[in-house]
């Protein structure tokens, strides 16, 4: 349980145990198994958590699966199990799945020692031990956790010493600290971090955050500046309430702010994301750090002209780090550089005065809270010039039919650079069917549709079922930057549809 010299900080992830405490959240086994492979292989955290002993079926083959596949890659110690002071019965288990470590749950807090367990700290010490003993016989490596650590040392820290002192009589590799409530701050972290690291010099902790107060990232950060040696988090925050310290903010604070590094990889962090908010069905906030939609948007046209001037409101957090890239926005708050950044981005160039027009409609556009995008300005441009935009492809007529018991069918009738082309086919909703029909259809034109990568539809806050649907479509070309267009219509398939065509005509230019 030696410390070694503090250069790298150690990451333990936690998202496939405490991030699975997120309401709503449970993981298929196969889920587990992508997830532990791509933050192991890919993501290069150093460990993960991926099960609670003795809770289910799914659980246990979560477990026997994932620790399959880091036996045959050499990374079984890399994976580590929760287990309980439960006469040895959570050993067996993670013997039973081929784990090779134990994080034993046990209490931190004389309050919870003797509220919940109704046992003397005497009692509990003696059957932590003996359960650590246990472990190590069974050839099982051992971390202890002391849940509610951070309320232990605020009441009673006599009773987190003596624990402390137990511990270090047994074969123990690390001893976690976790914050259990999410009640400390930073300064509460400072204090206690450092009488630990002062008490028990030598001895590698770990600290475990909560993010109750909106405090997780802050108090990661201290504790690594205090001495801990290893942080815990989850993916996109999961985790019980307000969630644990999140992966994608912990990994840049620590690299930027502690003058200590990771393992981690960076350009991996969104990947991971999206893994894990597929699987979850728990999508981050648009202005999350790091990992959020929005978060290398610039909006203002004021950050737009000193970025073109000499990127003067960029920060340490470039999007090239995590495999993004910057975008401005275009909206009432745009200015003529927002105009130029996202042309240039286009490939195109602007005249001042046609600009200058643009840029009004763009504004005019914002002030009636329309999203615009920067595969919407060719259109845009198209108006202000009064003339009409290229449109290669025309859906000149469509029909999308649903009914209970039968496949959804679309039939369409589209014109392809005057040649009218007819297509049909069936699909596992209406939209499904509508583009099996166009892929068929073009295909015989030899052109290719672009991946569709993600499809958002979103109304009025309070509106009802005749309200404006706003449908923003994410289309990929392999080896291209993703790119969105929007349909707005009453009508959920007509916005759809109003995008797709939008995506064909701008493909084809």
């Amino acid at each position: 349980m030696r410390a070694s010299k503090r250069t790298y900080v150690e990451v333990l992830d936690v998202t496939l145990r405490d991030g699975e405490q997120t309401p709503g959240v449970s993981f298929t086994p196969m889920e587990k198994t992508q997830i532990a492979r791509h933050l192991l292989s890919k993501v290069r955290v150093d460990r993960v958590e991926v099960a609670s002993a003795r809770v289910s079926e799914g659980e246990q083959a979560g477990a026997r699966s994932i620790i399959a596949w880091a036996e045959k890659n050499g990374k079984v110690d890399k994976v580590e199990i929760l287990g309980f002071v439960d006469s040895g019965k959570s050993v067996d288990w993670i013997r039973d799945v081929g784990g090779v470590t134990m994080n034993l749950l046990t209490k931190g807090s004389e309050a919870h020692c003797r509220g919940q367990l109704r046992k003397t700290p005497e009692e509990h010490y003696s059957e932590a031990c003996r359960a650590i003993d246990y472990a190590e016989k069974n050839g099982i490596a051992v971390n202890v956790y002391l849940e509610d650590w951070s309320n232990g040392m605020r009441t009673n820290f006599d009773y987190v010493y003596g624990f402390v002192l137990k511990l270090l009589n047994c074969k123990v590799e690390r001893i976690m600290l976790p914050d259990t409530l999410g009640v400390f701050n930073p300064n509460d972290i400072r204090l206690y971090m450092q009488w630990m690291t002062s008490a028990f010099p030598g001895t590698r902790f770990d600290f475990h955050g909560h993010n109750d107060y909106g405090l997780g990232s802050a108090c990661t950060l201290q504790a690594v500046l205090s001495g801990a040696q290893g942080v815990h988090v989850t993916v996109n925050g999961l985790g019980e309430r307000a969630g644990n310290p999140s992966l994608c903010e912990v990994i840049p604070i620590i690299h930027d702010m502690s003058g200590f590094k990771t393992h981690v990889n960076e350009g991996q962090l969104k990947h991971i994301s999206d893994l894990v908010q597929t699987f979850s069905g728990k999508r981050p906030a648009p202005n999350t750090p790091v990992i959020g939609r929005d978060v290398f948007t610039q909006t203002c046209g004021v950050h737009a002209d000193g970025d073109k001037k000499g990127n003067l409101y960029f920060n340490r957090l470039l999007p090239q780090r995590f495999n993004r890239t910057r975008a401005y926005a275009l909206g009432k708050l745009s200015g003529k550089a927002s105009i130029d950044k996202n042309m240039e981005s286009l490939g195109m160039e602007l005249d001042k005065d046609v600009r200058d027009k643009v840029l009004a409609e763009v504004i005019r556009l914002g002030d009636k809270k329309k999203k615009v995008t920067p595969e919407d300005l060719p259109f845009i441009i198209s108006d202000v010039l009064n003339s009409q935009c290229e449109r290669r492809i025309k859906f000149k007529h469509y029909r999308i039919s649903t009914e209970k018991g039968k496949l959804p069918s679309a039939s369409l009738e589209l014109d392809y650079n005057g040649k009218i082309i007819k297509s049909e086919s069936k699909g596992d909703g209406g939209y499904d069917a509508f583009m099996k029909a166009l892929r068929k259809a073009l295909k015989t034109q030899g052109v290719e549709i672009p991946k569709l990568v993600g499809y958002e539809v979103q109304i009025p806050p309070g509106g009802k079922t005749d309200a404006l649907v706003e449908t923003t479509i994410t289309w990929e070309n392999k080896g291209d930057a993703p790119f969105s267009t929007i349909g707005v219509d009453s009508d959920q398939a007509e916005a759809a549809l109003e995008a797709t065509e939008k995506m064909l005509n701008l493909h084809l230019r």
